[in-house]
C-alpha cells in the first residue's frame, strides 16, 4: 500500500516542481561547463596549449549558442 501512495505524492511533487525546471537544468548545464572548464584550463597552461583551450572552450559556447537559438 505504500507504493500507490508515494506514486501520487512523486508525481504531485513532479507538478510543483515543473515550473522550477528550466532552471535547474539551465543551472545545473552552468555548473558542469564551470567544472570542465575549471578542470580543462589549468592542466592545458600547465602544457603550455592554454590560450588554445580557452579559445576552444569560447568557439564551443558559441556554437552551442547559436544552435539553440537557430534550432530553437
Amino acid at each position: 500500500m505504500v507504493e500507490p501512495l508515494a506514486g501520487v505524492l512523486g508525481a504531485f511533487a513532479v507538478v510543483l516542481a515543473e515550473p522550477l525546471l528550466p532552471y535547474a537544468l539551465g543551472f545545473a548545464a552552468g555548473a558542469m561547463v564551470y567544472v570542465v572548464l575549471d578542470d580543462i584550463i589549468p592542466e592545458a597552461q600547465s602544457c603550455g596549449n592554454g590560450k588554445l583551450a580557452s579559445w576552444s572552450s569560447v568557439l564551443g559556447f558559441v556554437v552551442m549558442m547559436s544552435l539553440d537559438v537557430g534550432l530553437g
